[in-house]
């Protein structure tokens, strides 16, 4: 059964081409260590909510975009297998690579992992 990881982060709207070079570093090496998908989402239209929302999740400043993104899995042992590989890259790459700097504030990012309910 499918394996999902998403996430929600906010990115400042000036940073969009920053960002999309960011993920797509990043799903190269994820798509290495056995993601079999991976997608990103630029925010179009998030309503910000008064009790909960997107924005209000990840204390989404006025000049920032909430961007959404997951990576799917074969099955929840493959990403346990691949995840501390793709950390291990990502990590190398913050400080000595092409993934230093992220983009983003990832002290506010939520993220967590999904078993697949329903894929019709």
């Amino acid at each position: 059964m499918p394996y999902i990881v998403a996430y929600v982060a906010a990115v400042p709207s000036t940073e969009k081409d920053a960002y999309a070079t960011h993920v797509e570093e990043a799903t190269r090496i994820f798509k290495k260590h056995g993601a079999v998908r991976c997608v990103e989402c630029w925010g179009a239209d998030i309503p910000p909510g008064k009790l909960t929302s997107f924005p209000l999740a990840v204390k989404c400043e006025p000049d920032e975009t909430v961007v959404f993104g997951f990576a799917e899995w074969e099955s929840k042992p493959a990403h346990d297998e691949g995840m501390p590989k793709v950390m291990n890259e990502m990590r190398d790459g913050m400080t000595a690579g092409s993934l230093a700097e992220p983009p983003f504030d990832g002290k506010r990012m939520i993220f967590g992992g999904f078993d697949v309910l329903m894929d019709l």
